[in-house]
């Protein structure tokens, strides 16, 4: 039989375990893990990954030859000392260069707010206030991963819906001060498939229709009636691949142009 390696990185290695049925990985392929020379990726692995490394590793490369699977091999490349990793490629947004998803805006009449994460960073907002010199951008910091619309959820002038796990009376946007702010303690998860690309928070993911129509997730049964407590009409629906594909009802759409009918 052929033998066959799987070449990935010593980071990518380190969290292994976090992958899809991984435990399987070494049925069908050897590992060749490549690390810098001055990497610690592999110094504190997690304990699986760490028996699995004690388990399969060799220092022989004709030991991959004669076996079609079933090894780890660990190679320290000099020249990966030159090139970016791909854990600080991850984590480069918060200061270098300009990194910006429209979904990091929520944009209130002539106040927007943009938050900084991952997915837009501060080179952003600068650029956004240079562009935009009399629009007032708030910058707010309240979660660092990716978009916000998972976040605060403004359904009308004067209401706003927000994430209470991340958002608190310390960080809540200034924009929002005289606001009736409905406070969300939790979501209903929803499943996915395989791997969730969005958090149980996908759930809060709404989609105004006009200030007093809303479209929510039918799942979030205590959501909607404290919605309707609040006089908004809430129209339940399903998107049954919200966590799996990463979006919601506000992702989904983009609205050109809105008419009052």
């Amino acid at each position: 039989e052929t033998s066959l390696c799987w070449l990935m990185g010593s980071d990518a290695f380190a969290h292994l375990n976090a992958w899809h049925r991984w435990q399987e990985l070494l049925n069908y392929a050897h590992l060749v893990v490549v690390k810098r020379p001055h990497s610690d990726d592999l110094s504190d692995l997690n304990t699986d990954i760490q028996m699995l490394r004690n388990q399969h590793e060799t220092n022989s490369v004709e030991e991959l030859r004669k076996q079609p699977c079933g090894r780890i091999l660990v190679q320290e490349i000099a020249a990966l000392d030159n090139i970016i990793s791909g854990q600080k490629i991850r984590r480069m947004p918060k200061n270098a260069g300009m990194v910006l998803d429209a979904a990091n805006i929520a944009r209130l009449g002539d106040t927007w707010l943009f938050l900084e994460s991952f997915s837009g960073n501060r080179a952003a907002y600068d650029w956004l206030c240079e562009q935009f010199p009399n629009i007032n951008i708030e910058l707010v910091n309240f979660y660092s991963r990716v978009h916000i619309d998972s976040t605060i959820c403004p359904l009308r002038e004067g209401f706003v819906v927000l994430n209470a796990s991340r958002v608190n009376a310390q960080n809540c946007p200034k924009a929002f001060d005289g606001w009736t702010k409905l406070w969300v303690q939790d979501c209903v998860p929803q499943a996915f498939h395989e791997y969730p690309y969005a958090s149980k928070w996908i759930g809060m993911n709404m989609l105004s229709v006009d200030p007093n129509t809303v479209i929510v997730d039918r799942h979030q049964t205590d959501l909607i009636s404290t919605l309707e407590g609040h006089k908004f009409t809430v129209i339940p629906q399903e998107l049954r691949h919200s966590r799996t594909l990463g979006g919601g009802f506000h992702c989904v759409t983009l609205d050109l142009l809105r008419e009052t009918l």
